[in-house]
């Protein structure tokens, strides 16, 4: 028995693949160590997945998550892991290693995650062998929901939005300074409360202001990520996330403005995750 998760900041995708090669999918909210400790961690789990004692007794664990790449980030998941699923050999490893393995397989590419957040790297033989690094919300995630989010924002306090969607804004969100700062500085998952502006986004990315504000964001992810990789002209461009599959239309069209030439575009990777895990 195999369990497999996919984790962003904002859900986790479970596959569940029994004894009997039956394939069982949830999902929860997002396990990001650097926003949740062990307990918290571990809590979330046993709160929302519920895991009965079949599932407590898998054999392995393929756990991919956001914020997965430090030695205290991996201890720190590892070791809530282990609390609930006592019988499992657990691997940890990083969200953009999910994508690889979902987008590519053992193909060479370049591999990108625009959900909430952003990240990219260099794919090849079966292992991530470049990266730019990524820099988290407040420093980077360029072309994300995030980002996207704070664009508008940022439009919208500085008076930059056309009149009607300053009007359809207030009336749906009920903006004010101090509760967009209160969610950004104090309160817990600044990035998930940017992100949750991605689909206003969506709806109103026809209006020319709307548009450039996308088409903006990821310029700014083309021009810091994608084309800091030496053979980016040569080599497909595969994403995965909300945001790419979404807004994929736009995505293409700028990815045409830097030479890139996109390639697989999915909604999450789990799907070709765990194909890659039951071929293995």
């Amino acid at each position: 028995m195999i369990l497999i998760a996919d984790s962003g900041s904002t859900k986790t995708d479970w596959r569940f693949i029994d004894e009997r090669k039956n394939i069982h999918q949830f999902q929860t909210s997002g396990l990001n160590p650097y926003f949740l400790n062990a307990d918290q961690f571990a809590e979330v789990i046993r709160q929302e997945l519920k895991p009965d004692d079949n599932m407590r007794s898998v054999q392995e664990l393929f756990f991919y998550g956001a914020g997965c790449s430090g030695k205290i980030q991996l201890e720190l998941v590892s070791s809530a892991l282990r609390n609930v699923f006592t019988k499992a050999e657990i691997q940890v490893n990083h969200d953009l290693l999910a994508a690889c393995r979902s987008l590519c397989g053992r193909e060479t590419g370049i591999v990108a995650i625009l959900g909430t957040g952003s990240n990219s790297c260099y794919y090849e033989n079966g292992n991530i062998v470049g990266q730019v690094p990524s820099l988290g919300f407040l420093l980077g995630d360029e072309g994300s929901g995030s980002h996207i989010g704070k664009k508008l924002l940022q439009a919208f306090f500085y008076s930059e939005l056309p009149d009607h969607l300053t009007k359809r804004m207030e009336e749906q969100f009920h903006l004010s300074k101090e509760d967009v700062l209160e969610n950004v500085y104090r309160k817990p998952f600044p990035n998930r409360f940017l992100a949750s502006f991605a689909p206003f986004v969506f709806q109103h990315r026809k209006e020319e202001t709307v548009n450039k504000i996308v088409a903006g964001c990821f310029s700014e992810f083309f021009k810091h990520h994608i084309c800091k990789y030496t053979e980016y002209r040569k080599t497909l461009l595969h994403c995965t996330g909300s945001v790419a599959f979404y807004f994929n239309d736009i995505l293409r069209s700028v990815a045409a403005e830097f030479d890139v030439h996109p390639g697989k575009i999915t909604e999450s990777p789990i799907a070709g995750l765990t194909l890659y895990h039951l071929d293995e």
